[in-house]
């Protein structure tokens, strides 16, 4: 059974390496407006072939936010039609913030 797992482990982590676009993950803020609009940050690369891949999928080159940046939007409400983009360490002191605030309640 150990096995098994381990397997699956290397297999799902092998394909999100060949495929940018399955690598990115989605991170949703809590919050969605009345008419169904959202607020969807996603974690993305860098590089050509994740832009390529998010032009494809959204019709619009990726749109970074900061940690700071996705807060705020969350506070005053915010949201957009197309998902934004996150770097991995942006994320990091996203969920960092996030983990200080629900601590403090």
């Amino acid at each position: 059974m150990n096995r098994l797992t381990l397997s699956a482990a290397v297999l799902t982590l092998a394909a999100s390496a060949v495929t940018p676009a399955l690598a990115q993950e989605r991170v949703n803020l809590p919050l969605r407006a009345p008419d169904g609009a959202e607020r969807v940050v996603m974690i993305c690369e860098t590089d050509a072939a994740t832009r390529r891949a998010f032009r494809r999928e959204h019709g619009q080159a990726p749109e970074f936010v900061t940690a700071e940046q996705a807060l705020q939007a969350r506070a005053t409400g915010q949201v957009w039609a197309a998902p934004r983009c996150m770097t991995a360490r942006e994320h990091a002191r996203l969920v960092s913030t996030l983990t200080a605030y629900a601590a403090v309640r």
